[in-house]
């Protein structure tokens, strides 16, 4: 069949690359990718159409002009589907979406609502409101007073995060963490105040650390439809994570599990408030009260998403049936997705060594036995001799960063 649509995607990363042999699985497209770095995950592929870096891609003031500049050279006869990779550049496609939606086709949801999800202060409150367990939690507005925290924290360790991790990401500085985990005031204080210095006046959000390694860290991605339908709905258990501190919290392994009930919840909560799009949760299991405890909401696939089309819920086919040939599930048909997968990025002899959880473990060897793994960086359409020399020096790296790991029980 001709092509009828041409995907845009937007970034280099993992995230780009699995998008990429989605839309190659599925559809046997090469999408267009416009990103700001080379990175080897895109660089070498041969699932890939032109790849076109634009400096600063970033700034919202060259976004906007380089999205247009390149459909409109582009010429395409057939929609043009847009797809960000980055909480930074999803905000951008959402905050100038009247400029962009003449060119391109996307689903996400409001300016309103992404700041209302992705601003931690004001997610988490709404999240309690319908029903969604969270740990417990401080927000701290850099600037105030820090001596506030002394009384109000109740327990240690405790986990802290900026409340807009887009504007905390423009304020660089040393030792600057994605999430901090902190046993005493002192060291909450002494953190609070090089973040202050940065510049950065957002809030700070300050949790108990809810104790267990990573397989106690639990994920799930859903796709709503652009009439606010949920299409289908994953859950998964997290086996690993990047062990350095400035990666915590991308995922590098996980099983697909099934859990109707928290499934369930994520969905309602998701057309209650009229989200639309592809979203993704982080959530991790709490022992001490037997709750599953939502930790925040990704308004995009994620770089581990893939598992959901590993699943046989093409995260790319959604969106194509959605937006360029109008098919959506009726009311109530929501997909709950139960076939059983091991996603990793890592070698298996990394899931062997670092998995140590009784039973997740020989979960990981059975499923290894039953050939049921499967790596998207591995993808078998996509032939370049190249890309699999870099995969294999990626290989061996990983050796050495988990060898090297001081992050052990993870958020």
């Amino acid at each position: 069949m001709p092509q009828k649509f041409v995907p845009v995607i937007i970034g280099t990363d993992l995230n780009a690359y699995h998008m990429a042999a989605s839309f190659h699985e599925a559809f046997g497209v090469k999408p267009h990718v416009i990103g700001k770095v080379q990175l080897g995950f895109t660089h070498y592929s041969t699932i890939i159409g032109p790849i076109t870096y634009v400096e600063n891609l970033d700034d919202a003031e060259v976004f906007v002009p380089a999205l247009r500049e390149y459909a409109e050279q582009l010429a395409a006869e057939v929609p043009l589907l847009l797809v960000g990779t980055s909480d930074h550049y999803v905000r951008l496609i959402i905050e100038n979406a009247a400029q962009l939606e003449d060119l391109y086709r996307f689903n996400y949801p409001s300016e309103d609502l992404l700041n209302a999800l992705h601003v931690k202060d004001a997610f988490y409150p709404l999240a309690q409101q319908h029903g969604l367990e969270i740990p417990e939690t401080q927000i701290h507005q850099v600037g105030d007073p820090v001596e506030a925290l002394d009384g109000a924290i109740t327990r240690y360790p405790v986990i802290l995060k900026p409340g807009n991790s887009v504007e905390y990401y423009r304020k660089k500085f040393p030792g600057q963490e994605k999430v901090y985990r902190l046993n005493s005031y002192q060291e909450v204080a002494g953190v609070v105040g090089r973040i202050a210095d940065s510049g950065y006046r957002g809030t700070l959000i300050i949790q108990d650390f809810i104790p267990g390694d990573d397989t106690f860290i639990w994920d799930s991605v859903l796709y709503l439809n652009t009439e606010g339908r949920a299409e289908f709905v994953n859950f998964g258990q997290v086996l690993l994570q990047e062990h350095e501190a400035s990666a915590i919290g991308n995922y590098t392994a996980i099983i697909s599990r099934f859990n109707r009930e928290v499934m369930t919840q994520l969905k309602e909560f998701l057309e209650t408030i009229g989200y639309t799009g592809i979203a993704n949760f982080d959530i991790k299991y709490d022992a001490r009260d037997d709750a599953f405890k939502v930790l925040e909401v990704n308004v995009r696939q994620g770089r581990s998403s893939w598992y959901a089309t590993a699943q046989g819920h093409n995260l790319a086919g959604y969106l194509v049936e959605d937006l360029i040939r109008g098919n959506r599930r009726d009311e109530g048909k929501c997909a709950y997705a139960d076939a059983e997968v091991l996603f990793t990025v890592v070698p298996k002899y990394i899931l062997r060594r670092y998995v140590t959880a009784p039973g997740v473990r020989d979960d990981v060897a059975r499923l290894i036995r039953q050939k049921k793994v499967r790596n998207p960086l591995y993808y078998r359409g996509d032939h370049s001799a190249l890309r699999r020399a870099w995969l294999a020096v990626r290989a061996v790296r990983y050796r050495r960063k988990y060898a090297k790991a001081t992050w052990r029980e993870q958020v």
